[in-house]
């Protein structure tokens, strides 16, 4: 048998191999492509477009944003009295609107907004028992424990936008006991922090309103939790 003729019956064999495993090798493929776009842009700040305007009857309000810490587990000290655990400048990549754009619900909400880490990511409150953890890559945040009669439910999903050209979602997964009782305040993980603004970034004003949560085929556990 000629080397040629030889070769190229290696390849067929080959190419016959290759699709008598489909189980194997195009499942595998598709769930890898699968998972890549359900979730990359939710990783991502995203885009309104510039010319959009935050009209308060779309359920837009004004609030501000500060980087300092969460709460301790043990005490309602002032959250300005404590050390930051970190700082550092996120790599902001802004997506199109239109690959995560999510129905808004058009509830007016006025808050202050700070990011957490370390141990306050630990158990958080709106699961009775979890074995899901969030992380500083999660897109979650944690509101007032006490007083904020009107806040966002648990695993509701919230829009916060830093100019329309500059926004995240994020959902409702934990309280915040060091918040002071009675204010408006959510406190977002610091990779969702970080696609609006450096972690170092003292006071930033910034728009929220609660959104419409992410289809089946959109969730992802790793930065959102478990479905409900």
């Amino acid at each position: 048998m000629s080397r040629p003729v030889a070769a190229l019956m290696i390849s067929l064999f080959l190419v016959s191999f290759t699709f008598s495993l489909p189980g194997v090798t195009s499942s595998v493929l598709h769930r890898s492509s699968s998972s890549s776009s359900s979730s990359r842009n939710y990783r991502r700040a995203h885009s309104l477009g510039s010319s959009y305007d935050f009209d308060p009857r779309d359920g837009w309000t004004t609030f501000n944003a500060t980087n300092l810490p969460q709460n301790s587990s043990s005490t309602l000290e002032s959250r300005s009295n404590k050390a930051k655990t970190n700082s550092g400048k996120a790599k902001v990549g802004v997506s199109d609107v239109t690959d995560v754009a999510l129905k808004a619900l058009s509830k007016f909400i006025g808050v202050n907004i700070t990011w957490y880490t370390g141990h306050d990511l630990l158990n958080p409150s709106c699961w009775a028992n979890s074995k899901w953890t969030p992380t500083d890559e999660s897109f979650v945040c944690a509101l007032t424990l006490d007083g904020w009669e009107t806040k966002p439910k648990c695993f509701d999903f919230l829009e916060l936008c830093n100019g329309p050209q500059k926004c995240v979602y994020a959902r409702v997964v934990d309280s915040c006991a060091g918040c002071a009782a009675g204010s408006k305040h959510v406190d977002l993980t610091k990779a969702a922090f970080g696609q609006l603004a450096s972690l170092d970034v003292g006071i930033l004003p910034i728009q929220m309103r609660i959104i419409d949560k992410p289809g089946k085929s959109e969730w992802n556990e790793d930065i959102w939790g478990p479905p409900i």
